[in-house]
């Protein structure tokens, strides 16, 4: 019986560091497959970021999607919940749970984690969390951070999505805002770049009874943040020399 082969997947986000990730693990490797878990909860302009992502690279995107729930509010509706300190259940539900079913024993998983030491921290939890998956992460073996990812795709003519600018460190589930998020910096800029949205996520998380973000250590429900509450910069681009070495590996690769 022919033993079957190792598939490679390339976990992409709509975002700058996974795009590149791929980058990464395509020239090498022109048989890893691209795919996305889809929560209906991503930005307008992610749309046209992939899209011209998808002929940079010449490759498709494989789209997984929950067999329940179109997107995340209907999760947290479902549930009457949104999120703790173990997590959120749109997670679950519409990454964790079509990427399980997907996913064969023996695949290679290739994730757009950075050399950033928050990125580097979150991978090796991913590691001890997951020990019984293979995986890979292009960036940080090259050294490459979230900086250089935008920049290396401004240096390819690729548009980022436009949330970076705006000052968001990730182009995700920004229809409604990251129920992950309990940073007030993160939810005051939210309230500034999307004030219709944070209206409604403010709505929905008070009659859910959702307290997402905290001051001092304690929980309270994102309108009650201060009106002069900081907000979060934006990611500047800059690439250095490993950015320019993980350029160079694409191209002999090639």
């Amino acid at each position: 019986m022919t033993q079957e082969k190792p598939r490679t997947l390339c976990w992409v986000s709509q975002g700058a560091a996974s795009i590149i990730s791929a980058r990464i693990e395509l020239r090498a490797n022109p048989d890893a497959i691209l795919v996305r878990c889809e929560t209906g909860n991503e930005d307008e302009d992610n749309t046209r970021f992939e899209a011209d992502c998808v002929r940079w690279l010449n490759a498709t995107v494989t789209v997984l999607r929950s067999d329940e729930y179109e997107n995340v509010v209907q999760v947290w509706e479902d549930r009457k919940f949104m999120s703790s300190p173990h997590g959120a259940p749109c997670t679950a539900e519409m990454k964790i749970a079509p990427r399980i079913a997907f996913q064969r024993p023996k695949d290679i998983h290739v994730f757009g984690y950075t050399a950033d030491r928050g990125d580097v921290e979150r991978y090796a939890r991913l590691k001890a969390n997951y020990p019984e998956i293979r995986t890979k992460a292009p960036l940080i073996d090259a050294g490459v951070t979230k900086a250089a990812t935008i920049a290396m795709l401004q240096n390819a003519g690729i548009e980022p999505p436009r949330t970076y600018g705006m000052g968001f460190p990730n182009a995700n589930c920004l229809k409604t805002g990251c129920v992950k998020a309990t940073s007030p910096d993160y939810w005051s800029l939210f309230r500034l770049r999307f004030p219709d949205r944070f209206t409604s996520m403010a709505e929905r998380s008070r009659r859910i009874g959702a307290r997402l973000t905290r001051i001092n250590d304690v929980r309270i429900f994102i309108d009650e943040i201060p009106a002069d509450w900081p907000v979060t910069n934006p990611i500047a681009p800059a690439c250095d020399f490993l950015c320019a070495l993980a350029e160079m590996d694409m191209e002999n690769a090639a």
